[in-house]
């Protein structure tokens, strides 16, 4: 990748800028300044033009910044390059014509770093040992001086004494015998540390049904396991799975939790319940209602589809608090969470586009008969840059 190629990229995400301002007003001009619905309109915009899609993370990752310092892959600028008026990427670069003062620039820099490589200091070569013992004058040391001549010699003889052989072998065979059982009790020991609260357990199983209904629970769950002088530790249970939890406790505490059901908490004597258990959650019809409404798909012809919008809209605003705190939740390295009133989540889930098939709610909390809070996403459908 090359300056160059930045640069086509940016002429680029100005040529799509220009694209999209011929059919619509966003809040702000500049491309790299839209953000929530303006995201969205233009993902439609794109799908019914090029025939393809961009994820919110997508746009965050090489819209926002600006310049742009890597490129997407050759799929994704092969389809701005279609919405801009172009049949490739490469088909851009061809017919795009960069203005002299920066393909200048680039060039300049470019040839620099070939032509003028950092140059690395060699740094001068010491002396080498021969040289310095060279210089130096050798010196004689005598280690040892000792005349060996006319000494008397003396008879040093060692002194045997008798013993029995037969002690030997036995004494080797009783020596490996005890480091054999040390070796087994250490090993026994190390088994029990490592591996005893694991030999000790017993595992459970939850699973979750819809008390109304009986049937299993198709919407993610939060478990609350609380134990005593500890912290609580969470699991996230997806839609229709069951909750397997290990343990060695007698006592079993539990809080389970779901953005359309009733909190649910759970106490279990594990010295007498069973290992399989099917639990029942009484769903708020509330918050269920509230969901449907803001998915549900908006079709047919323009009469039926505007009648279908009104009942829409005059369902959220009669459901949904007019203080009510709402947060769209982003997959972005950039951007994480965008806050939005009650008119702004009513015009979002009222706009017939395809990004509401996707609509998850992460949490919603009611109180006094209204929707005082909602947090959710629109899950991306293109796979993962």
């Amino acid at each position: 990748m090359s300056n160059i190629d930045l640069l086509h990229f940016e002429q680029l995400k100005l040529a799509v800028q220009a694209q999209y301002l011929k059919n619509h007003t966003p809040s702000h001009e500049d491309i790299s300044k839209w953000k929530g619905i303006d995201i969205i309109y233009f993902q439609e915009d794109l799908r019914q033009i090029a025939k393809g899609n961009i994820s919110e993370k997508t746009f965050y990752t090489y819209f926002k910044t600006v310049p742009a310092t890597k490129l997407p892959r050759i799929d994704m600028l092969n389809l701005l390059s279609i919405y801009a008026g172009f049949v490739s990427w490469h088909d851009f670069r061809k017919n795009c014509s960069l203005g002299d003062e920066s393909l200048n620039t680039a060039e300049t820099v470019l040839s620099q770093e070939e032509e003028n490589p950092q140059a690395t200091p060699v740094a001068e070569s010491a002396p080498s040992i021969a040289e310095k013992s060279a210089s130096k004058e050798p010196n004689t040391v005598i280690l040892q001086k000792s005349d060996t001549e006319n000494q008397p010699l003396k008879d040093i003889r060692p002194s045997f004494d008798t013993y029995d052989t037969e002690q030997i072998p036995r004494r080797k065979s009783i020596r490996k015998y005890l480091l054999g059982a040390a070796t087994i009790v250490l090993a026994v020991l190390t088994g029990l540390l490592a591996f005893g609260d694991k030999i000790f357990e017993r595992t459970y199983m939850y699973c979750f049904s819809d008390a109304d209904r009986n049937a299993s629970i198709q919407n993610m769950l939060e478990i609350k396991v609380i134990k005593e002088n500890e912290s609580p530790i969470m699991y996230r249970i997806p839609p229709g799975e069951c909750f397997q939890y290990s343990t060695k406790d007698k006592v079993l505490r539990m809080e389970i939790t779901s953005p359309f059901y009733e909190n649910l908490s759970v106490n279990r004597n594990l010295e007498t319940a069973p290992r399989e258990e099917n639990l029942e959650l009484k769903p708020d019809d509330y918050k269920m209602a509230v969901y449907y409404f803001s998915k549900k798909d908006i079709s047919g012809n323009p009469d039926e589809a505007l009648t279908l919008i009104k009942q829409k809209r005059s369902e959220l605003e009669n459901r949904i608090s007019d203080n009510a705190v709402i947060y769209q939740v982003y997959d972005s390295d950039l951007y994480g969470i965008e806050t939005l009133d009650k008119q702004k989540y009513i015009t979002l889930v009222t706009t017939p586009t395809t990004s509401l098939r996707n609509l998850s709610v992460i949490e919603m909390i009611r109180e006094k008969g209204k929707i005082v809070s909602i947090k959710f996403k629109i899950n991306e459908d293109e796979e993962n840059n």
